[in-house]
């Protein structure tokens, strides 16, 4: 050993100071060389050309130096890669649940056995340490894989009702892009789908890397394809005719756009979008714990984590001593470059992110904020931002409301429990949050309370493939994970053969099909029938009312024709009734019952109603009031069963996957079968605690406000259900516009469901429509069951570690 190698060894047992420790990228840098001319696209199992010769290349976040040169996707590309997708989706699904688990466990032990040179890659080509790749992003994608490959093996038992969806389009994000394509490739293969994944243009080359492996493991040829490019290529796989999903994780600002652009085409949507979580203390917290917990939250990643606790709330009595064991804290984490074990935080991904952290932590300041960043030097080049503690910050000021995505944590305080609930909430997202208190029944109290996906107690950054995750708000919806996020690779098998539901039924009749009426055929009592807000019969603001005709062309009577301020007050109304989404289940199910005993003791009533509108026999008339009655019976017992259930994730602790209703839900009902269906969007909402605005069918609006006299005589709280009556058209697009509707369903015209899909862009309501599609309503398996429970609730994972 060298005297100089002596005097550094022995100067860091003095200083005790980490020295440097790099990873070997020997294996990585061997696999760039060998494609050095550059990567193409990987279609139908081969490294394919771009089809129109483009390429830009990738460099490294933490020297900016070249690392690949790439393919820039096209229309061509992406019809190409859909194409064979299609080919083998048949043969795929064929494959039957135990041969595609073997599959996906033969994916599994391929990255285990590539372990390290997938690592490396990923440090690589996005800027984090290796320490973060090694040992948590690769190991959690052999999990996904082995947990997907469980899923493939009981499919034909657990989901016999469902069917996969066909050819998947997956877009995936910088900040985790090997975990993120295990996350959405996992369950859509072993289900029984085909992929398109168009990886992030910063970082594809462990999916490329990954495909290659794939094919080398024996999956089949067109079952995973992967085009390379920028959002040019990704918005061709959004628009392709050919794709049946489309899964993105991402920001808000292009989850917005893709919603637009899939509106009215049928495709199935699910958005994992951006975050501003909180992360709360209260004063009987660990502090020293609570601190580390900080440090997993904010600085994991460098921050670029969509569910990093960002916002740290912290109880009063504690505040100013929390703070200062942050600060000591900052000042031992260490940046530097990404293959260096001994180091916590790499670099930002390019030179835009960062200067967009700039802006935003000197705006911050503008804005009142106290900046303390980590003493210490920066790496030379590449594009590397201290950790970073804001303090003195207002809840409306811009650090506290926009995402920063980097590693940047923002400071504020509270006194009550409902003070940090409130503030917790004050955001548009809602993906997950942390509450760190020793005292379990205040943590587990105020976790239902919090409008997130995902809350950790005593913990923060827990992941795991049997685990579902996703968000609330404009954090988007849909879950990855567990059996929930198996659903959203599925569809009902009895949906598949809806066919488009005949002009004749869906369109609403009017005074020209009544002309020969006579004007002797008005009744002699007049009775408009008004509108059911808040508990109450109400005029319409407008002060207009349309007629209803009967099936032999006479009018039948006339409802009122409500409009936007309509629309705005039963939704103030359904708001107001929040008590009834806290209401024990069994509350619920006996309100359920009631209606239908109300309903039973009016069947004759409603019979001869139903008969006079739809021209129908008495018989069937009759029978579709049992039906009805049956229903509310149906969710009545569901109300009380359909429950969450306990996850044991691969640690110490368990997760709690809690249903809760997801608020104020727009519905719009079809004409055919008016109280049936009516009937049968109305309860899965009562049953799982919404608050319900609901628009009857045009044509047959008068069996509506008939039962809204059964809702009077029910023991249902005001404002749980609203009926407003009047033209869908323009009702649909006030509800999807409005930004306190949580969720908006919509029956009816294909032309409503576009609607519906295109305008809830506001606020990202979740939507479920039929594209125009009739459902037999008489047939449980089309008309009712776990497929509108499903949504009709959101799921909550909430994290609960134990033990020393």
């Amino acid at each position: 050993m060298s005297n100089n190698s002596s005097s550094s060894v022995a100067r860091y047992f003095d200083t005790m100071d980490y020295g440097p420790a790099p990873e070997s990228d020997t294996d990585a840098r061997e696999w760039l060389a060998r494609h050095a001319e550059g990567f193409g696209h990987f279609i139908d199992g081969r490294f394919t050309p771009a089809a129109e010769g483009a390429h830009f290349e990738t460099a490294e976040p933490a020297t900016g130096q070249r690392l690949a040169r790439i393919a820039q996707g096209s229309a061509t590309d992406v019809d190409a890669a859909v194409a064979a997708a299609r080919a083998a989706q048949p043969g795929w699904f064929a494959l039957g649940g135990h041969g595609r688990a073997r599959h996906l466990y033969a994916l599994a032990r391929m990255v285990q056995r590539h372990a390290r040179l997938l690592a490396v890659v990923e440090a690589l080509d996005n800027g984090k340490p290796i320490r973060e790749t090694r040992d948590l992003d690769v190991p959690l994608v052999a999990r996904h894989f082995y947990h997907h490959a469980g899923w493939a093996q009981l499919q034909e038992r657990e989901f016999a009702d469902q069917v996969p969806l066909g050819v998947v389009g997956q877009i995936i994000p910088w900040n985790f892009p090997l975990l993120m394509l295990a996350w959405k490739i996992a369950p859509a293969l072993a289900l029984g789908n085909t992929v398109v994944l168009k990886p992030a243009e910063f970082t594809p080359l462990s999916a490329l890397l990954f495909a290659e492996l794939a094919a080398q493991a024996g999956l089949p040829r067109g079952v995973l394809n992967v085009v390379t490019g920028d959002g040019a290529t990704g918005a061709a796989l959004v628009a392709h005719e050919g794709v049946d999903k489309i899964a993105f994780t991402g920001s808000t600002e292009v989850g917005r756009l893709i919603r637009t652009a899939t509106a009215g085409t049928g495709k199935s949507l699910t958005l994992e979008l951006g975050g501003k979580s909180p992360f709360i203390v209260f004063d009987d917290a660990d502090l020293d714990a609570a601190v580390e917990g900080v440090v997993d939250a904010i600085w994991f990643n460098q921050g670029q984590v969509c569910c990093a606790g960002s916002r740290l709330l912290l109880q009063e009595g504690i505040a100013d001593d929390f703070i200062a064991r942050l600060k000591r804290r900052m000042q031992t984490l260490r940046v530097g470059p990404p293959l260096d074990k001994a180091i916590d935080m790499g670099s930002l991904i390019d030179s835009t992110q960062l200067e967009r952290v700039r802006s935003l932590v000197a705006t911050g300041v503008r804005e009142g904020a106290s900046c303390y960043q980590a003493p210490g030097a920066l790496p030379p080049g590449g594009s590397f931002f201290p950790p970073t503690l804001l303090t003195g910050v207002q809840p409306a000021s811009t650090v506290a409301t926009e995402e920063i995505f980097g590693p940047v944590l923002v400071t504020m305080t509270f006194r009550t429990p409902d003070e940090a609930v409130a503030l917790a909430n004050n955001t548009r997202y809602g993906l997950a949050a942390s509450v760190w208190s020793e005292t379990i029944g205040l943590a587990l109290g105020i976790a239902p309370q919090l409008q997130a996906g995902v809350v950790w107690v005593n913990a923060t950054n827990l992941f795991d493939a049997g685990v579902g995750f996703g968000g609330y708000r404009e954090s988007g919806y849909g879950r990855e994970g567990g059996r929930e996020g198996c659903y959203e690779y599925l569809k009902p098998r009895a949906w598949v053969q809806r066919k488009p539901r005949s002009s004749a039924v869906a369109g609403a009749a009017t005074a020209a099909d009544a002309k020969s009426e006579p004007v002797l055929a008005l009744p002699a009592i007049d009775r408009t029938a008004k509108l059911f807000i808040g508990g109450k019969q109400v005029r319409p603001d407008g002060e207009l009312s349309s007629s209803v005709f009967a099936a032999n062309g006479q009018r039948a009577g006339e409802v009122g024709t409500g409009n936007r301020k309509d629309i705005r007050n039963a939704v103030a109304a359904a708001r107001s009734a929040a008590a009834w989404s806290s209401a024990t289940p069994h509350r619920r199910a006996q309100a359920l019952y009631y209606l239908a005993e109300n309903l039973s003791a009016r069947a004759g009533e409603f019979a001869a109603r139903i008969a006079s509108l739809t021209g129908v026999a008495a018989k069937a008339a009759q029978a579709e009031v049992d039906a009805s009655v049956s229903r509310l019976f149906a969710y009545g017992a569901w109300a009380d069963k359909y429950e969450g259930t306990v996850h044991v994730p691969p640690l110490r602790g368990v997760a709690l996957a809690t249903v809760e209703a997801i608020g104020v839900v727009g519905v719009v009902c079809p004409d055919e079968t008016p109280l049936l269906s009516f009937v049968s969007l109305l309860a899965p909402n009562l049953a799982m605690g919404n608050r319900t605005v609901i628009v009857p069918g045009e044509k047959h609006a008068l069996v509506a406000t008939d039962f809204y006299q059964v809702l009077e005589t029910s023991d249902l709280p005001g404002g749980v259900v609203n009926i407003v009556t009047g033209p869908a058209a323009s009702l649909v697009r006030t509800l999807a516009e409005h930004d306190d509707v949580d969720a908006l369903w919509v029956f009816g015209a294909k032309e409503l469901s576009r609607d519906a899909e295109r305008l809830s862009v506001g606020n990202l309501k979740r939507t479920l429509v039929d594209h125009g599609l009739a459902t037999d309503w008489h047939d449980p398996a089309s008309g009712e069951g776990p497929a509108f429970l499903r949504h009709a609730t959101q799921v909550k994972n909430i994290w609960i570690p134990y033990g020393e």
